[in-house]
Parts: C-alpha cells; structure tokens; sequence
C-alpha cells in the first residue's frame, strides 16, 4: 500500500526491493511509516537527514552457527542473530527468542519494533532483538545448557552492559538465560548486568516475571479511565497462557475485571465465572501442562479444540498475549460483533493491519504492543539500574515504578496523536511519540 508521502514512500519501497521476503519485518515498517506523514511534512530535517532511511535499517546485524551435542552424542547446528537496531538513546536493548520458525525477518521485525517501545519507556534504551531457531521444548536441560553455552560463546564478544543488554522472549525464561549468564561471566571473567530476567539470587529484579502481564493492564486502566470505562464488572478474554497471560489475567481480576477465556497452543478454556489464575500458575508455571488440563481443576469450565474460536466468545475487554497475528480480518469482525469495548495488544503486532482497520474503524478503543505490552522491558531497565547501583528494590518499588511508566505512555501517546491532529489514535500515537524521541537523538548526532 502506497504512502501518502513521496519521500516516505520512497524508503519503503526501496526497503521492499531488498527484502521482499522479510514480509514481517517490511509490516512493521510500513504500519510505523503510514502514521508519520504529518511528522516528516512538519519538519524538513528529518528527510533533509534521511533520518527514516537510516531509522529503518539496523546498525548491524549478526548472523552465527551455532553447535552444540544432544544426549545421543550427535552434533546439531542452529543459526543464531542478534540485530542491533539503533543506539541513538542509549545500549541495544530487547529479549532473544528461542523457536523453529525464527528466522531474520522476524528478528528485524521485532527489533525495529523494540527502537519505538524503548523510547516510548522514558529509559535510555536503543533498540535490538535476537534469537535462534532452536526449540527447547522437548529439550533436556542438559541439552539446553550445552545450546545456551554455544550461543553465548559467539554472543558474548558483541554484547555489553553498556554496548547491547538482552532478555528473555518466546522460549527463553528464567533456565535459558541462567545458562546464558553463567556462560558470559565465565568467558568474560567479569559479573555485570549484561542480561536481563536473570534469577533473584544473582541480580533479576523482583516484579520482572509479572511486568508485561501487570504494565499491560496498568496501560489498558489508563486508556479505558480516559474514555470513561474501567475493567470493573468487565469480561475479559486474554490469549496465552505465558507469563504475560498469566500476569495479565491476574492483574484484571485484582482490578476489577472477570477473565473468561484463555488459551494455549493446542486450544481454549472458557469459565463465566472467571478463570483462576493461580490454577493457571499451577498449571503452566508448576507443572508445565496442557490449558486442556483445568478443567480438571475447575469443573465449571469448558475445553474447546483449537485456538481461532476464542475471538467468538463475547467479552468486553479483549487481550492477546500470545503472538503476532493472531487476530486476523475474521477474528476482528467477530470481535467487533461482540460489543467490545476494545483491543489491547499484550505482545508484538498480535493483529494483523486488515484486524486494526476493522477494529479501528469499528470505534473501538485499541493499543499497539509498542505501547502496552512495554512493562517487561520497561522493568528490564529498571534492572539495569539495580546493576549498575548495586541494589535490589522491593517488588512495591518495582511495581509503584511499572504503574508509573505504563501511565506515562499512555499520556504521551495520546498527546502526540491530539498535537498531529489525530486525536484518540493511540497507535499513531505510540509510533510518533517513540519516533521524535529517537528522531531528535540521531538528529543531535550528526551522520552515524
């Protein structure tokens, strides 16, 4: 789709030229690029700079084999990226996945996301993201420490507590980045705060686990208490069943907010009386199960084959804290169908643009993930500055911090869409007011 916007226009389709086959990655641009028409027509440095040309492309980008030996003795070889996308604010700063599909593109995708949610945070944080398309699940623990060791062996000489600080994501959790850490601080002979989501013992902040989950929510109350609504005597449907999930399902209901339906891979729970979400710790977190198995706890609930269906139970307040796409046109007219009173996305790019439009266009409220699922790297920063202090803050610290952060994007989204003359249009919000932050700093910085 062709950009109102001639210099606008022509770094995308420059950007598609190269990359036709990074289809994620090239949405990503194209939906950030469409909202910034007015920005780019109201100050000529920005294409006199060719600042978009330069914002769109990752300063470096990291490709590596990685070998490693399973429990039968036999060498296998995964790829692994690190793309490092823009320091103008500060250290490269996003989480590594860990799964069979990942690929460049979707590492591009999410690391050029990362550059808007950083900034949006107020924390000195650029933008990065990682991964490999190694699965864990299935995986022994031996097995995923001798994988973690590889990966990091080539990681660690790229990365830095002041140069690129990652994290968790999809497939790596509190095991993956323990084995991470360990293997940098032996082959640096050095302990600083170079990831992030590491364990209590040895440096993790307390309230990271449930960040995402509780800033998305805390974000969500803010847009809802601006348009006069509140998840009190709400229904709530959350996609997932992670951490984000499982958090988000946890903060809705302590706000007020009644959770009836949720899921994971294989299919979806639905309760009318609310999903317990310390079943789906016990569940998810204890004994690493199927969502299928709740019922077992819970009688009342219902078990649906398969993932699509959960768009179709009515709810008030949707949440999607699964994964990118998840909500497509179909899903979204169902949605819309339901009387909601909006979409708030828990992780990255969750609707596709034809979902956005239809809910957009339908009048409800909706949030980009850029937006409201920042309360995890938000709290990862705040991490870093534990490090770097040499000190631990209480989870009400932490938590107070979070609400704070989640609150203070939400306004600046909504300022920057009333200043460029589309008010209430959170998303275009989101993408300007992280873009004239970073914008500025590469402005300051002269050619680099």
């Amino acid at each position: 789709m062709a950009i109102n916007n001639a210099y606008l226009n022509s770094v995308y389709e420059d950007l598609a030229a190269r990359y036709a086959e990074q289809h994620e990655y090239l949405e990503a641009v194209n939906e950030v690029l469409e909202t910034l028409v007015p920005v780019v027509e109201s100050d000529p440095r920005l294409e006199k700079e060719n600042i978009i040309g330069r914002i769109v492309e990752p300063e470096r980008a990291i490709i590596f084999r990685v070998p490693w030996v399973d429990d039968q003795g036999k060498v296998q070889v995964n790829r692994g990226y690190r793309v490092q996308f823009n320091s103008a604010i500060g250290p490269y700063k996003g989480g590594l996945r860990f799964r069979d599909n990942v690929t460049l593109g979707m590492i591009k995708f999410l690391g050029f996301e990362q550059i808007f949610k950083n900034a949006l945070t107020t924390l000195p944080m650029g933008g990065g993201k990682g991964g490999s398309d190694f699965d864990p699940k299935g995986k022994s623990d031996a097995e995923v420490m001798r994988f973690c060791q590889s990966f990091m062996t080539e990681l660690f000489r790229h990365i830095g507590a002041d140069t690129d600080v990652p994290a968790g994501d999809q497939g790596v959790g509190a095991r993956e980045i323990g084995y991470l850490f360990g293997q940098y601080k032996r082959l640096k002979n050095e302990w600083t705060g170079v990831l992030t989501g590491k364990g209590l013992t040895y440096g993790g902040s307390l309230a990271r686990t449930e960040a995402t989950g509780y800033g998305l929510c805390y974000f969500t109350n803010a847009y809802l208490k601006a348009n006069g609504q509140s998840f009190e005597g709400k229904k709530v449907v959350v996609s997932g069943s992670g951490n984000v999930a499982i958090y988000a399902c946890q903060k809705a209901t302590q706000l007020g907010g009644k959770v009836i339906a949720m899921y994971d891979s294989n299919g979806y729970i639905v309760d009318e009386n609310g999903i317990d979400y310390k079943v789906m710790q016990v569940i998810k977190e204890q004994k690493r199960d199927r969502i299928s198995t709740y019922v077992n706890y819970v009688p009342t609930a219902k078990y649906y084959e398969g993932c699509k269906g959960i768009w179709t139970v009515p709810a008030d307040i949707y949440l999607p804290c699964a994964t990118q796409n998840e909500i497509d046109a179909e899903s979204a007219r169902a949605i819309v169908a339901n009387g909601a009173i909006g979409v708030f996305e828990g992780s990255n790019m969750p609707c596709t643009p034809e979902a956005i439009s239809i809910i957009k266009g339908a009048g409800l409220l909706y949030s980009p993930g850029k937006a409201s699922n920042a309360g995890g790297v938000a709290t990862s920063g705040l991490e870093m500055s534990q490090n770097s202090e040499r000190l631990s803050w209480s989870f009400e610290e932490v938590d107070g911090k979070l609400q704070g952060i989640m609150e203070s994007i939400y306004n600046a989204c909504a300022d920057a869409a009333e200043k460029y003359g589309m008010p209430g249009d959170i998303q275009a919000g989101a993408n300007i007011a992280g873009f004239l932050k970073v914008a500025e700093a590469m402005l300051a910085q002269g050619v680099c």
